[in-house]
Order: C-alpha cells, then sequence, then structure tokens
C-alpha cells in the first residue's frame, strides 16, 4: 500500500465524523427553525407594534356596565349605526377596567405573510393578567370580521395563560394569509376583574383607533362582537382617540432579507391629529409607500406623545425604552429617530436640556443602534411657533439640534421633515396647510409630506 493510499485511509473515518457532525448541525438548525414555525430562509419580522405606556389609577375605575351613562354609548354593527353613541369620557386615555369581557382590538399591519404569531404584554403590571382565550382574524368593517378567518391563539400550546408581571408572551403560529396593509381584528377575552388587580394597566394611550369592548362573555373569534363600548375617549384638547390594551406586536413570517424599519417618537410619530381610524401617521404613510415601490419591509410605529429623550413624560424616556421598543423587535434593520421637541418645549426658556445634552443623548442611540447592525436615519424636527411651549431659545435649540443631524456624519441618512413641512416665507411655523391648528403637529396631509421626504433608497440594500 502506497504512502499516500495509508494517509487517506487514515483520513476517512475524521472525514465521516466532519460530515457527520455537519449534518447534524443542520438536522438541528432545521428543527429549530421547525419549531420557529420557519422554513429554510425564513425569519421573524414585525409588522405591527405600539410602544407600551402605563395606567395607573388612583382609585379603581367603575365597570363600563356600572355606569350611569353607559347604556347611551352602547354601539352595533348594524350598518350606519354609530360608533360612538353619546358622550366620551375625557381625559389622558380610555379609562375602561374588565370584567368577563372580550376585547376586540384593530391592528393595521404593513408588511403581509401567510404564517403569524402576536405579542401580548404585562410589562408595567404589578400582577399576573389572565387570559382565558385569544384569537386574531381578518377585520371586515367596524367590530365584524370576514368569515372564516378567525384563528385561535394558543401559548406553549395552551388556549388559556397568565402573563407574569412585567413581561411579554409570544403566542404560537398561526396559519393566516394576511395582505399588506390589512386590518388585523385581535380578541382577548380577560375573565377576571382587572380593577381588582389594582395594578398598573399597559397600554398603548393614544392610538388613534376605535377598538371594541364586548358585553359580558368569552366572545373570541365570534363573526359579529356584541359589542357594549369601545375604547374611545377624548382628549383634553377636544381630539377623539382610543387606547389600546395588552397587546404589543404582531410578527409575519417573511423571507431572510425582509427588513423592518422602527419609528422611535413622540406625538408626532404617535400620529396625533391625524385622524380617528384613518391610519394617516407619518409610519402608516410610509408603509403605503414602501408597498407601492415593492420594497418589503415591516414599518413599526414607536411613538408616544409627549414622550421625552432625556427624561421621563409620557411613557419612559428614549434612552431607557430604546431596548424593549427597538432592539427586542425581530428582523430591525433600520431606524428613524424623531425625538427631542418635548425636551426643548418642555424647558422653556431654561438652558437646560441644551442642544449639546440632546445631541450626547443622540449619539447613545446610534452607538447603540450600531451596535446591532441597525441603520439610524435622523429626523429632523419639525417647527412649532406658536405652540404653547414655544420660546425662541427653545427654537435656537432646534435649529442647532437640526443642523447637527444634517452635517455631523453619524447617520445613515437623513429626513428632512422640518423642509418638508415648514414655510418657506416664516421657517420657523408649519406650512398652513400642513397644520393641524395647534402649531405642533401636522395635519393628516402634513404626515403624508413627511412620510415622503424619506429617501426609499435608503431601505433598498441592507
Amino acid at each position: 500500500m502506497s504512502i499516500l493510499n495509508q494517509r487517506n485511509r487514515s483520513r476517512s473515518p475524521l472525514l465521516a465524523a466532519v460530515a457527520g457532525v455537519a449534518a447534524w448541525a443542520l438536522l438541528c438548525a432545521e428543527v429549530r427553525l421547525e419549531a420557529q414555525g420557519l422554513r429554510p430562509g425564513e425569519h421573524w419580522v414585525g409588522t405591527w407594534a405600539a410602544a407600551a405606556t402605563s395606567r395607573i389609577d388612583s382609585a379603581p375605575q367603575p365597570q363600563p356596565a356600572a355606569q350611569p351613562a353607559q347604556p347611551q354609548r352602547q354601539v352595533s354593527n348594524a350598518p350606519g349605526h354609530p360608533l360612538h353613541a353619546g358622550p366620551l369620557p375625557v381625559g389622558a386615555q380610555a379609562p375602561l377596567h374588565f370584567k368577563n369581557q372580550t376585547l376586540r382590538q384593530i391592528a393595521h399591519v404593513s408588511i403581509g405573510g401567510d404564517r403569524l404569531r402576536v405579542v401580548l404584554t404585562n410589562v408595567f403590571g404589578a400582577a399576573p393578567l389572565r387570559i382565558g382565550a385569544a384569537s386574531v382574524a381578518l377585520r371586515e368593517k367596524d367590530a365584524t370580521i370576514v368569515a372564516g378567518s378567525s384563528r385561535p391563539l394558543t401559548f406553549s400550546g395552551s388556549r388559556l395563560t397568565t402573563i407574569a408581571p412585567g413581561a411579554v408572551l409570544v403566542s404560537d403560529p398561526v396559519n393566516l394569509n394576511v395582505p399588506a396593509l390589512a386590518d388585523l381584528a385581535i380578541d382577548i377575552y380577560l375573565p377576571d376583574d382587572t380593577a381588582a388587580m389594582k395594578s398598573p394597566i399597559t397600554t398603548h394611550a393614544a392610538a388613534w383607533q376605535t377598538s371594541f369592548v364586548s358585553s359580558a362573555g368569552n366572545h373570541v373569534g365570534a363573526a359579529n362582537l356584541p359589542v357594549q363600548t369601545t375604547t374611545g375617549y377624548r382628549r383634553t384638547d377636544g381630539a377623539p382617540t382610543g387606547t389600546w390594551f395588552f397587546l404589543s406586536r404582531v410578527e409575519v413570517v417573511a423571507p431572510q432579507q425582509t427588513g423592518v424599519v422602527v419609528t422611535l417618537g413622540d406625538s408626532i410619530t404617535d400620529g396625533t391629529h391625524s385622524g380617528l381610524d384613518a391610519n394617516n401617521r407619518w409610519p402608516d404613510h410610509l408603509a403605503r409607500r414602501l408597498a407601492q415601490e415593492k420594497i418589503r419591509m415591516g414599518v413599526l410605529n414607536m411613538g408616544i406623545g409627549g414622550n421625552r429623550v432625556l427624561i421621563d413624560g409620557n411613557g419612559v424616556s428614549a434612552l431607557a425604552r430604546f431596548d424593549r421598543d427597538v432592539l427586542s423587535h425581530p428582523g430591525v434593520t433600520h431606524l428613524i429617530v424623531m425625538e427631542g421637541i418635548n425636551d426643548i418645549g418642555n424647558a422653556r426658556e431654561n438652558s437646560d436640556p441644551s442642544a449639546a445634552d440632546l445631541i450626547a443623548a443622540y449619539r447613545q442611540i446610534v452607538e447603540r443602534a450600531h451596535a446591532h447592525g441597525i441603520k439610524v436615519i435622523a429626523g429632523t424636527l419639525t417647527p412649532y411657533e406658536g405652540a404653547n411651549y414655544y420660546t425662541p431659545q427653545g427654537e435656537a435649540k432646534r435649529k442647532a439640534l437640526n443642523e447637527w443631524f444634517k452635517t455631523s456624519g453619524i447617520f445613515d441618512g437623513v429626513a428632512d421633515f422640518d423642509a418638508a413641512t415648514r414655510d418657506p416665507a416664516r421657517p420657523t411655523k408649519f406650512l398652513p396647510k400642513f397644520d393641524s391648528g395647534d402649531n405642533l403637529h401636522p395635519n393628516a396631509t402634513g404626515y403624508e409630506a413627511m412620510a415622503n421626504a424619506i429617501d426609499l433608497s435608503l431601505f433598498k440594500s441592507h
């Protein structure tokens, strides 16, 4: 036997072992993918999300059925019946509690898919939250769902589950063909009395979306929900909106190259004055533009009205919620951040915080995003002269911050929302056709102009 043949024979067991290990690793990878409801070349990506806030009641709120005015607010699925048949409560968010009721919440997705999962949240809760049943369906209109589209949601195989205090809960995957830009109806049956929990309630205060609350009982998956009331309320500025409860995000299965853009911001990102049930927030318009250009990219709106970069206001600060509201979402490739006007405005004439303070905070956001391979796009701050907290000192900070966004070179792109919405004759103010009337928030046309200012080529390769 030649020396060469001897060497080849001695190597063959090693080669066989290596091949066996590789085959085993491949099999394990396929098993892991299958366990997650995935096929090779796929991953989970977010298609809809809402940033979590909390509601802490100074005293337990009465149940809807016990409110004297409640019969005036009952709604119906009958054609032409108004969704808000009576006066809405006024406040910072919907004051509802739930007991033996089904909550049907509407989520307008960005990208579609044929498999999805739903993430529920009790992140601000101090007590366990029991879920008696849950489902997801395509919404047809108002509180009705498309026939045959309802899918029961299970959690680790069980329909009945509990979300621990401070936790989120990811459903098992379900098969459902969801078109891009569709409305989902997500049902949660809450058997217990949430007022008796004496716990903060995890919400998204201003959803700009009507959701529905049933009469007593488990009505999960019902084609026509027996609606007792809605999650609607009227803000102190008079604008009608609604609140989402215990709902974090929706994920779909998508090809590996599909990415996600998170929009991190305050009320201008959240969509204040964009209209009720209209999906006219600038992230909604961005999702439509991406779909029209056939750029498959999930859009997750992480705006919170009244939010600030540096300190807690409405919701925890952008710095403090960055991990939960950006990094925790699967498939994130891009971040558009537009925040700081509340830090500037609430300071009024004070020098603290300075533009330098906000710049330092933005540097932290960019560093943390880049460490996870996420590209960061800066959104310049829109005009606000005439708003109730406008000052010349604040305007100087806004101008300095916007200039730094455009010239610092640390961002992967800039969306010049300021240039897209300002009045050329008076650049400290909105162009009148874009102003909602409060000199701080755009109207629906202004939000569309903001989305149109985003260069879509930033998303074509990632």
